[in-house]
């Protein structure tokens, strides 16, 4: 089939007239105009603004089309397969699917912006493939920019478009890039790096997200931190509670979320009984300080997660907190926890294909 899309955006065009959001702000007026899909120059399976969609009774002999829980699904005469994903809201809502909606399909376009995790849940299902062609549409102000949504669907394994474009259902899409194995995502209390972490995982079918952090069902504040980062990730997502990080990464296969780090060494510390050992107590004179018995056994966690971190098979994204940036910590426990968790995060960014700080929201590359 050939699929015209003659516009991309959301309802109101991206940028949305009258709008004086930075987003906005930065494009030209007309820059995308609403989504406008037609099939064939026959079916019009999203029309402009103001015309009505084309019902499945009236299509063209050959075509058919399925109100789906995922969206519009239409077959054409040539057995191409297209579905149109439909906004959040309506998602659930439709007939069954008939058995030619449940195969995979040539080519979807999928709002993205609200829940990518959508995409996930096609892949998890079979009816996204590698010889899928995934496309963008509805784009508008939900971004920043133009750049981050080329930065989001890099990681996403989609791609939008120009209005005016024409897609063939018989086309292959680009080879999807090789996501980096191991990732580090660095970043201050509240910078955003949790949720940075997520967006690089979103649209993966089997994810296993790794909680290092204590269950806090005694406290209220940190049960509603835990709750609001489950919100957000998909229910098909496995989550597991762990701090044998090490032998984690030596077994696992599919893609893992680590949050976090800076969990994990302060789970370490307890286990290892390093809080109260004498060496914080020493003078730093010219000699470097011999740990205690307590810290040896730190530092040896500490080299068993790196060797797993090198050895790893599985694609990860890490999260880990950067302490050095704040207040100095008043106790010398503290100064010893900060300083033994700015070393870790020096040598698994040594040995991370890739590195990015997270600062107020915004993702920062960080050179190797």
């Amino acid at each position: 089939m050939k699929v015209q899309l003659s516009g991309t955006a959301g309802p109101f065009g991206w940028p949305e007239p009258a709008c004086g959001c930075a987003s906005c702000s930065r494009l030209s007026p007309g820059h995308r105009v609403p989504t406008s899909i037609v099939l064939d120059d026959m079916v019009r399976l999203a029309p402009p603004a103001g015309l009505p969609l084309a019902p499945p009774a009236s299509l063209p002999k050959g075509y058919r089309m399925t109100v789906t829980p995922d969206g519009h699904a239409v077959s054409g005469p040539d057995r191409g397969r297209v579905l149109h994903a439909v906004a959040p809201e309506d998602e659930g809502r439709g007939d069954p699917s008939p058995s030619w909606a449940e195969d995979a399909y040539d080519l979807v376009l999928i709002d993205l912006l609200d829940r990518p995790q959508r995409l996930g849940d096609l892949r998890r299902r079979g009816l996204v493939t590698a010889r899928t062609q995934v496309i963008a549409v509805h784009l508008d102000h939900r971004l920043p920019s133009e750049a981050e949504l080329t930065r989001r669907l890099a990681f996403w394994g989609a791609h939008a478009v120009d209005d005016g474009t024409i897609l063939d259902t018989r086309h292959l899409p680009p080879p999807r890039p090789t996501p980096p194995r191991r990732t580090l995502i660095l970043g201050g209390a509240r910078s955003g790096k949790s949720a940075e972490a997520e967006l690089r995982l979103i649209t993966e079918p089997d994810v296993t997200y790794v909680a290092t952090g204590p269950a806090g069902r005694r406290d209220p504040e940190w049960l509603a931190r835990v709750r609001a980062h489950q919100r957000r990730r998909p229910p098909y997502w496995t989550t597991i509670e762990t701090t044998e990080l090490a032998t984690l990464l030596r077994t696992a296969t599919g893609p893992l979320l680590i949050d976090g780090i800076g969990t994990w060494l302060t789970a370490v510390f307890d286990g290892c009984g390093a809080w109260d050992d004498p060496a914080h107590d020493r003078p730093r004179g010219r000699r470097p300080v011999r740990f205690g018995t307590a810290l040896d056994a730190v530092a040896a966690r500490c080299d068993d997660l790196i060797a797993a971190w090198r050895q790893t098979r599985a694609q990860v994204v890490a999260v880990s907190d950067e302490v050095g940036l704040s207040v100095v910590p008043a106790t010398a426990a503290g100064r010893v926890f900060r300083d033994a968790l700015g070393r870790l995060n020096q040598r698994l960014t040594t040995e991370s294909e890739e590195t990015t700080f997270v600062l107020a929201g915004r993702p920062i590359p960080l050179l190797t």
